[in-house]
């Protein structure tokens, strides 16, 4: 069986997107040794992330052009058994198609999106689940979403495979973490982490208001605030609410970083605060558990499933309970240490080859069900004959 991966977020900054593409890929060359997988990516530079048991085709970079031509062109010239995406599949594909559906934000909460990018996702993504032999997704939350705003899905075609933190994230010395991240980011002394793109749904202006009140009422606190994530079209609005928030000074944006920056970073930070309003997932919550340190994220969507009891959960909605959240977490040494042993046994329940191993058997189950079928019929014939 060939297995073909659309891969071309690789590279290209598309932060959970490209991080579950990556790790899939890793883990796949793990079961599969024999080059039956190929990886379609969009830049040179994406190669050096692909394992090298795994075939490489170039694509267009160019959205439309991808989605719109060149991909099913790929396709129909391979002549793979089945093709893997996220979220969206090319426009004419030839064969069964895969698709992983991380959220439905942009149903259940278009006020995130800019309209063109709403609709866009509406139209494309509304295609492919209609057409996609199967949809996997990373929370039972999730999956409700989808069957939720899909309501003619047939139910057994949507599948929960459960996502990890890379193995890269893990303990390290955080004395060590904490040089690496003064010399690299010039951060000297304590410091709260958040890690998220700059879009309305994360609640950075949340997090800003609830730590300008936070170092107001607790003057002992000498943290500084440290965002990280790719800017977006909605980053003037959070720079215009650090400008108001009083706390401008202690405040600091690093833009995208690498995973070895971030590894460092969640090692040295004190605590990770999630304060999303809407994830299929959360990345970043398991991450920093991977890492050993305190997760203090908000109570909504998918997180609680996510972290089960392993992290302290806020209504994000509620910037007075945000407050109280890393108060609790910063002041209390003991719950804090509590946290950071709960949430590396949280994170070690994830695994990435148990991720690989259930998508792959989503892949065989697609390519074995039309001989099944083909079988079931000649059954039938031969029985009435």
């Amino acid at each position: 069986m060939l297995i073909a991966i659309d891969a071309h977020a690789i590279g290209r900054h598309l932060t959970g997107n490209e991080v579950y593409v990556r790790s899939l890929l890793n883990a796949f060359a793990v079961h599969n040794r024999d080059r039956d997988i190929l990886a379609y990516v969009s830049g040179v530079e994406a190669c050096a992330w692909v394992p090298q048991h795994i075939q490489i085709r170039r694509v267009a970079a160019n959205p439309f052009l991808r989605l719109g031509f060149d991909l099913a062109h790929r396709i129909r010239k391979d002549r793979p058994d089945v093709l893997h995406v996220q979220y969206t599949a090319p426009i004419g594909c030839t064969v069964p198609v895969v698709t992983t559906v991380h959220d439905v934000s942009y149903l259940e909460h278009p006020e995130y999106f800019t309209r063109d990018r709403a609709l866009q996702l509406r139209l494309t993504v509304g295609r492919t689940v209609r057409r996609a032999a199967r949809i996997l997704t990373g929370t039972e939350h999730a999956r409700n979403a989808i069957l939720r705003v899909y309501p003619n899905l047939d139910e057994e075609k949507v599948s929960v495979v459960p996502l990890a933190a890379a193995p890269e994230f893990r303990p390290v010395s955080r004395d060590a973490a904490a040089i690496a991240v003064r010399e690299r980011f010039s951060i000297a002394g304590p410091f709260v982490l958040s890690v998220g793109d700059m879009q309305p749904r994360k609640n950075h202006i949340g997090l800003i208001r609830a730590f300008a009140r936070l170092v107001k009422a607790y003057p002992q606190l000498t943290h500084k605030l440290v965002l990280v994530g790719k800017p977006t079209w909605f980053s003037p609005r959070i720079q215009e609410a650090v400008r108001e928030s009083g706390a401008e000074d202690r405040i600091q944006f690093f833009g995208f970083v690498s995973d070895p920056d971030l590894l460092q970073l969640y090692n040295a930070c004190d605590c990770l605060v999630f304060p999303s309003f809407y994830e299929g997932f959360g990345f970043p919550a398991l991450e920093a558990m991977a890492c050993g340190r305190a997760v203090v994220c908000s109570d909504a969507s998918a997180l609680p499933e996510v972290v089960d009891g392993a992290a302290i959960l806020f209504d994000p909605y509620a910037i007075d309970e945000m407050v109280r959240a890393i108060a609790d977490v910063l002041l209390d040494v003991e719950l804090r240490g509590r946290m950071e042993r709960l949430g590396i046994q949280r994170a070690a329940h994830f695994s990435w080859q148990k991720t690989a191993q259930k998508t792959l058997e989503a892949f065989h189950q697609v390519v074995e069900q039309p001989r099944a079928d083909v079988g079931r019929l000649a059954s039938q014939i031969m029985t009435h004959r």
